[in-house]
């Protein structure tokens, strides 16, 4: 076996011996926290999911039998694609300890040479996974709290025109307050949440008591004969029935935070019984109350009691979008990390949770578009047909990746992970063809939305890998370099020079233009290589190597992972620990900005050319993203043709 895997190999877990046994205190915690966060998407489900089956585009009317028709496939829809693939399956697969669409990608990147053009193409369709990801960041912070303010509507027809105005308010009230981080507010989430999921399997209880009779939908048998009386309207259908398990990529994404461990106890004690007790319950009413289906869920609500459920909804809504909000956050850290996304600001919103972080210009981003979004479809029914699309698409993805994974890195035969992954896409493939119905009325959204950042993300690294490979040609070689400090003998000042550079092995550009227009060096040079890891944190032990080049020349790597900043000052107080002589009180960082022209030979297209001279220039500058002091950065500019 060759080193890159052992290295993938590394990378998964499954399960993770090695992982730290809990406390059941501690367990607690967790799951009481992964309700706040990783099922905040999927728990506001209910809120327009079984209203979709019996009102929205592809309705059928509540009779008995459909309402168990469609119970029969929600029930069995939460069991195979939650609780199954994801929850017993999927959350095996973690790049130490992290999940997510870019975590398969990252763990897989690794052995892309030798797999051939299969995997590769994967790949990219896991980066326009991680491209869809940020469609379904824009929906589901409308859809959910459009959701719950159509709530007013339901006694109050007179606050009908009122619900947009409202909801354009949240969500500026949202993207305003996410400067000042989640972490005041975060312990509450988990509260909230619990206090909702309670109210959902009360209300449902309830309901189900005054007509049992709903409880025997589990039977899937109601299901078959659900599709074949209605034959390829109960196909369309599927779409609606899809709602109920939107979310469920967030749970593998959030493992990271949790654990697998909190997540499956989370679900299995709260979420999924307290989900399928409400659903049944809107169901039972339905065949109680026909008339209920213009709202099913605020219709169980008797009485006083749909002013607090409404603001209690409004409560979950806005926990579902923030942990869509922070999420995103995180997959654009880890996409820049990667060396997929342009360079932007991190702030870092709690000194003791490194994953608490706010992106301001994606923050703006995700507000325009959310606000655009609420006023252009005015509807939680509308952007329904918008949501399945991005949702299933990441699903699809995301098994397809798993397939790869549990046979190259899990050791699954082949014929095992294809029947499990088989039955998985057989599901999802349907959702999606079901939803694919939609594409003209809103689906074209996501995929628009997905198209754009897959774009910027595979422009941006060809551009940056062009630029490296046009800097390593054109670079003088080191040990020449050296050897001709050594013969020369230059003037040297006082202090430390710290010389960013992509290059291992050649003189940085930067180096070459200083040492030519000044004629003079410092008593100390340090060439500083940033390496990005396809691991989510790289051991402190492991971070920084300095090697001695002589001539007073060091050689600095630090390897970062794809969850963790590159702050050099830090990394040259680690290489001074590593032995490195450096003068901490007298360094001055050179970096270099280039001037990008569009009329060279690179092989991009010429509006790949446009967009990534576009992104670097508007990328975050450098001096912020490696953590420079400004007062000691020097930079020296240089026009590269692409």
């Amino acid at each position: 076996m060759n080193r890159s895997d052992t290295a993938s190999r590394s990378a998964v877990s499954v399960p993770a011996p090695h992982a730290r046994v809990r406390s059941p205190r501690e367990l607690a915690a967790l799951s009481l926290g992964a309700l706040g966060v990783a099922f905040g998407d999927i728990g506001t489900s209910p809120l327009y999911a079984i209203r979709e089956c019996v009102y929205g585009a592809h309705a059928v009317p509540p009779t008995a039998e459909n309402v168990y028709g469609i119970l029969s496939l929600v029930s069995w829809s939460l069991i195979l694609v939650v609780a199954l693939k994801y929850l017993v399956f999927v959350l095996r697969a973690d790049n130490h300890g992290e999940g997510g669409v870019l975590a398969l990608f990252a763990m897989l990147t690794p052995s892309q040479a030798k797999a051939g053009r299969g995997l590769a193409a994967l790949l990219m369709l896991g980066l326009f996974g991680a491209g869809l990801l940020y469609g379904d960041g824009v929906i589901t912070p409308v859809i959910s709290i459009l959701g719950a303010m159509e709530g007013l509507g339901v006694r109050v027809p007179a606050f009908q025109p009122a619900i947009v105005p409202i909801t354009v308010g949240i969500l500026v009230l949202l993207f305003m307050v996410q400067r000042h981080g989640t972490g005041r507010i975060g312990s509450a989430f988990g509260v909230v949440m619990l206090v909702w999921f309670s109210t959902l399997a009360v209300t449902g209880v309830r309901a189900i008591m005054v007509h049992p009779e709903v409880v025997q939908a589990i039977n899937p048998i109601w299901g078959v004969r659900f599709f074949l009386h209605h034959g390829w309207h109960a196909f369309f259908l599927l779409g609606a029935v899809f709602l109920v398990v939107t979310g469920s990529e967030a749970l593998y994404a959030d493992m990271g935070h949790f654990g697998r461990q909190a997540i499956r106890i989370g679900w299995f004690t709260v979420v999924m019984p307290a989900l399928l007790l409400n659903y049944y319950g809107q169901g039972a009413n339905l065949v109680a109350h026909p008339a209920a289906a213009e709202n099913p869920f605020y219709a169980l609500a008797p009485g006083w009691t749909l002013y607090p459920m409404l603001a209690l909804a409004t409560c979950a809504a806005i926990v579902a979008s923030q942990a869509l909000i922070s999420g995103l956050f995180s997959i654009t850290r880890q996409a820049m990390q990667l060396g997929y996304w342009p360079r932007l600001r991190i702030m870092h919103t709690s000194a003791d949770e490194e994953g608490q972080i706010y992106i301001p210009e994606m923050n703006y981003f995700l507000m325009t578009a959310c606000i655009a979004l609420t006023i252009g479809f005015g509807s939680s029914t509308a952007i329904v047909s918008a949501y399945g699309i991005a949702v299933t698409g990441t699903m699809i993805i995301t098994s397809c990746m798993f397939w790869v994974v549990s046979r190259r890195l899990m050791g699954w035969s082949t014929p095992a992970a294809t029947l499990l992954v088989g039955m998985f896409l057989t599901v999802e493939i349907s959702f999606f063809a079901a939803n694919a119905v939609k594409i003209a009325s809103g689906g074209w959204f996501p995929l628009v939305m997905g198209s754009v950042v897959f774009s910027i993300m595979t422009t941006w690294r060809r551009g940056r890998d062009y630029l490296a490979y046009k800097v390593t040609t054109d670079s003088l070689p080191l040990e020449m370099f050296l050897a001709e400090v050594e013969a020369n003998k230059p003037y040297r000042v006082r202090g430390t020079a710290v010389f960013m550079t992509s290059s291992a092995s050649g003189t940085p550009s930067v180096l070459l233009h200083y040492f030519k227009h000044s004629k003079v060096l410092h008593e100390q040079v340090v060439l500083c290589t940033v390496v990005a890891e396809r691991v989510p944190k790289v051991k402190p032990q492991r971070m920084v190597d300095a090697a001695e080049l002589g001539h007073g020349f060091w050689k600095v790597t630090a390897r970062m992972g794809f969850m963790q900043d590159p702050d050099v000052p830090a990394i040259m107080r680690q290489a001074r620990k590593e032995g490195a002589n450096i003068d901490l009180s007298d360094v001055s960082y050179y970096l270099g900005r280039e001037t990008l022209l569009t009329g060279g030979g690179a092989p991009m297209a010429r509006w790949r050319k446009v967009l990534f001279s576009f992104l670097s220039r508007n990328a975050r500058p450098a001096t912020q993203f490696f953590h420079l002091p400004p007062n000691r950065v020097v930079e020296l500019g240089a026009q590269i043709e692409l």
